[in-house]
């Protein structure tokens, strides 16, 4: 069975029991969420988000200049008047790690630069991607701050209440970035 026949299975068994069908447009909690892809973070489950709260926007990194145009739909047409970034990391590897500050981290976005995955691109599609910004990073704690910033210095998102933090896969705890 694919992995869409299993979803669709799983659908059938969701849909039989739905009951949230009157749930108003807007998100109920006036927030929106920009949270990265990684499959080890449930936002919903680690926020205590429920269907209707908030809007939920996911790329790779959780990055904001990614999600600008979700960000501007949401406050705009949506009524959304705060915004929570979440990126991820492992908790640190060892025990008497005195700085908070040092994580090592398994988020994918460490893992290159915009030229290295443009190289595999060429080598193995034959095909230019010079026009795409990747966002890759080299600093986790730096992306969120960076992030945060983007959003305030932006003429297009509303002066709201904007709030970075760093999902730790290993315990399920969000810390908040300053």
């Amino acid at each position: 069975m694919s992995v869409a026949q299993e979803f669709e299975a799983a659908n059938a068994k969701y849909a039989a029991s739905f009951t949230k069908g009157d749930l108003q447009l807007p998100p109920q909690r006036k927030v929106a969420v920009v949270a990265c892809m990684d499959a080890r973070l449930d936002p919903a489950r680690a926020l205590g988000l429920e269907e209707g709260d908030a809007h939920v926007i996911r790329n790779a990194g959780g990055r904001v200049h990614d999600a600008l145009r979700s960000i501007i739909i949401s406050q705009q047409l949506l009524g959304t008047r705060e915004i929570v970034i979440v990126h991820h990391v492992s908790i640190p590897v060892l025990a008497n790690v005195a700085s908070a500050k040092t994580f090592q981290t398994n988020c994918g976005m460490l893992t290159f630069t915009d030229d290295v995955i443009r190289g595999k691109i060429q080598q193995d599609l034959h095909q230019n991607a010079d026009h795409i910004a990747f966002l890759p990073f080299g600093d986790l704690r730096q992306s969120v701050r960076d992030d945060i910033k983007l959003l305030k210095d932006s003429p297009l998102v509303l002066d709201v209440p904007v709030t970075g933090y760093v999902y730790e896969v290993e315990n399920g705890r969000i810390v908040k970035i300053e």
